[in-house]
């Protein structure tokens, strides 16, 4: 294998960012030796996380091989710069580095070097120190070591390979599985990807197996040397737990084939192929697994999925960071404090956001005090917990708590406040009485945000005597979660004003997509067409199941399960301001109508079938379309296409690329189909539909 060294310097270019693999000795407690420590540190800060590529793999292994050769050091640690271990590969070189053997290359040196660190391949015992954020490869150079402690305030580690359209090349795919067992692994590697990306966090590698020890405080590092110390010496034995290699391992793998069925459809070659290798290593050896792995690298790499996954990283990585069209950010106005129109639990995450991410005073009103305190006690509520969970120290918590307060009187609210959103009921009356009044009090320069999902920002504003501070400031539920902010422009909508919004979405640490004022917008717009062309399909006679099963791999959930997330008559509601605007295309369903008059809460009952009551509901046409799942998802797709090609066209969105960074970050399409329009042309719909692609 030396001759990979060769190989992958080769491969090495003066753009890839080197991560250095610092190596310094530290003389352990209690007669424990000496450890050769390495600090993965890429020089800087925390906003630029390691990442590795052959430049940087090459950089550890002469260390590693430094700490090998050198007899006074007896073990060896590897950690990160402050609050980042690594995220894994450099995505861009491996996009650059093309060809199949260049791929297998970068595949084979990563398990070369991290292998390494097994002390029955480099004879001695290794730790990793897992310091904060550790991705893919980030959390695989730890994996590969003897013995892990992690950081109790983790922010982020897992394996999200499969949601990029690739599979855990580095180790993970064989030493999870045989560490942890294989459900624990298919929980991580496959589900967790699937599921919007979910990461682990705080102490919750520690509780799955993947770290010995857990430690907290800015200590984290020299309480880690402890432990290792007292591990070498025996004073402390890591006991893991043996792992089932019997049913249980074939259960999970099956289980994983069903989530995997149902989250994609069988379109995820990545999902089916990280199923393969966790099946695969129940009994082959760890050099025959990270044989396998390399190879299945080499395959994922000339998919469409990994090309696609790639767009849709640069989206999330660069062009979310450079919003286009946005204003000179030398324009936006300080905000040093904010108010909240409405106490909900919508404008109650607002408070809680704003608070944290900003730290400044925080104020809500809303039609009483006992509204308005009760939406105050829900952010108060919220704050002790991130408390108990030792998210926030108790100092910052009741400082937290101080910045959030309630006040019904509108002068006193507002007088002083740079940035007022209203969170109230979404009827355009409401909102244009709510802004009337809060003009009256505001400073001239304050900014109006509001949150609304559909109208129109420019009528919004018609009325006030400055309606040039009104922006469309949408958020998507759950606030805190979701990453997108729609930022609306109404024809009188100053760049002051812009630049203020798109200001306070990044202090929020939000994504930020600048919208011309149109019905919907973008992701509520789009997601009308889609859900409205279901709707019809279903109302037409094809089954709702069958409905929903069209759309596995494509949308996060099937589309009448989230009609009972976001709720009825919020989708209802969309559908018909939707329909007013665009009567031609924009379906409301019957059935839908009565869902709603009926209250009901859902399509599905609680056994995941169409509850009764809502069958009894349905349409029945007395000549049914039955259309199969295919049939289904064909038409729903062309309607998206020829909606996407409209919007474009109107200038809602500036490019393709916006359409595709709103529905990932805002409706949560896949990574791995390049949000929709990228899946659009992959599969013909685009040119089908409007006689070309959207991409070039």
């Amino acid at each position: 294998m030396s001759d990979v060294i060769a190989r992958a310097q080769e491969l090495v270019t003066d753009s890839e960012v080197i991560t250095k693999a610092k190596l310094r000795k530290v003389t352990l407690a209690g007669g424990a030796g000496v450890m050769g420590l390495i600090t993965l540190d890429n020089g800087l800060d925390h906003t630029k996380p390691n990442t590795f590529g052959p430049g940087s793999l090459l950089e550890l292994n002469t260390a590693i091989d430094a700490a090998l050769a050198d007899d006074e050091i007896t073990s060896i640690g590897v950690t990160g710069k402050p609050f980042i271990l690594a995220a894994g590969a450099d995505l861009t070189a491996l996009r650059s580095a093309g060809s199949a053997d260049a791929i297998r290359t970068i595949a084979e040196l990563g398990h070369f070097v991290f292998g390494k660190l097994d002390s029955a391949v480099g004879g001695k015992k290794s730790f990793g120190f897992i310091n904060g954020l550790a991705l893919g490869g980030g959390l695989e150079v730890a994996l590969n070591c003897d013995y892990r402690t992690s950081i109790d305030s983790l922010p982020a580690a897992g394996l999200p390979e499969v949601m990029l359209g690739l599979v855990p090349g580095w180790g993970g795919a064989w030493l999870v599985p045989n560490l942890i067992g294989a459900a624990g692994a298919v929980k991580i590697a496959l589900e967790n990807p699937l599921n919007q990306g979910k990461v682990l966090k705080g102490t919750e590698l520690f509780e799955a197996g993947l770290s010995d020890a857990s430690f907290g405080g800015a200590d984290f590092l020299e309480q880690s040397l402890v432990w290792a110390g007292k591990v070498l010496t025996g004073e402390i034995t890591v006991e893991r737990p043996e792992v089932d290699r019997g049913q249980a391992w074939d259960d999970a793998v099956a289980w994983g084939r069903a989530v995997a069925a149902g989250k994609t459809g069988g379109k995820s070659v990545s999902a089916t192929r990280l199923l393969d290798l966790v099946e695969a290593a129940k009994s082959n050896t760890k050099a025959e697994g990270f044989a396998l792995e390399d190879q299945a690298l080499v395959d994922m790499a000339q998919t469409p999925e990994l090309e696609a996954s790639l767009y849709s990283f640069d989206l999330v990585q660069k062009r979310a960071k450079r919003p286009a069209g946005a204003p000179d950010k030398a324009l936006a106005r300080k905000v040093t404090k904010v108010g909240i129109i409405g106490a909900g639990l919508m404008a109650s995450q607002f408070a809680l956001l704003f608070a944290r991410r900003l730290k400044v005073p925080v104020v809500m009103t809303d039609l009483d005090q006992s509204r308005a305190d009760k939406g105050v006690a829900y952010v108060h509520g919220e704050i002790d917990k991130l408390a108990a969970k030792g998210r926030v120290t108790t100092d910052m918590a009741n400082r937290l708590k101080a910045l959030v307060t309630a006040e019904v009187d509108y002068e006193k609210a507002f007088s002083d406040a740079d940035f007022i959103i209203e969170a109230v009921f979404e009827e355009m009356g409401v909102k244009k009485t709510v802004f009337a009044n809060a003009e009256k009090v505001a400073p001239a320069e304050a900014v109006f945000a509001t949150n609304t999902s559909s109208l129109s920002i420019t009528e919004m504003a018609a009325d006030l005597e400055h309606p040039e501070r009104v922006v469309g400031f949408h958020f998507f539920n759950p606030v805190a979660i979701m990453p997108l902010v729609e930022i609306i422009t109404g024809e009188k909508t100053s760049q002051e004003a812009l630049a203020t919004a798109f200001a306070t979405s990044k202090g929020l640490g939000k994504t930020s997509i600048l919208v011309k004022d149109s019905p919907s917008f973008i992701v509520n717009r789009l997601l009308g067409r889609f859900m409205g062309t279901v709707a019809q399909i279903v109302d037409e006679g094809t089954p709702v199941k069958d409905g929903d099963a069209a759309f596995a791999g494509l949308t996060p959930m099937p589309p009448f399960v989230l009609l009972g997330l976001v709720g009825p008559a919020i989708a209802l509601h969309n559908n018909e301001t939707l329909h007013r605007a665009f009567p031609d295309r924009m379906y409301v369903s019957p059935s839908l109508q009565r869902v709603v008059e009926a209250k009901l809460p859902g399509f599905y009952g609680a056994d995941g079938s169409v509850a009764p009551e809502v069958e009894a509901l349905l349409e029945k046409p007395a000549n049914p379309v039955v259309k199969t799942v295919e049939e289904t998802r064909t038409a729903v797709l062309e309607a998206m296409a020829d909606e996407i090609n409209r919007m474009l066209e109107e200038g809602v969105a500036s490019a393709p690329e916006d359409i595709d960074l709103a529905m990932i970050t805002g409706a949560g399409f896949q990574f791995w189909n390049g949000g929709i329009t990228k899946l659009l042309d992959r599969e013909g719909i685009s040119e089908k539909v409007t006689g070309k692609k959207f991409h070039a």
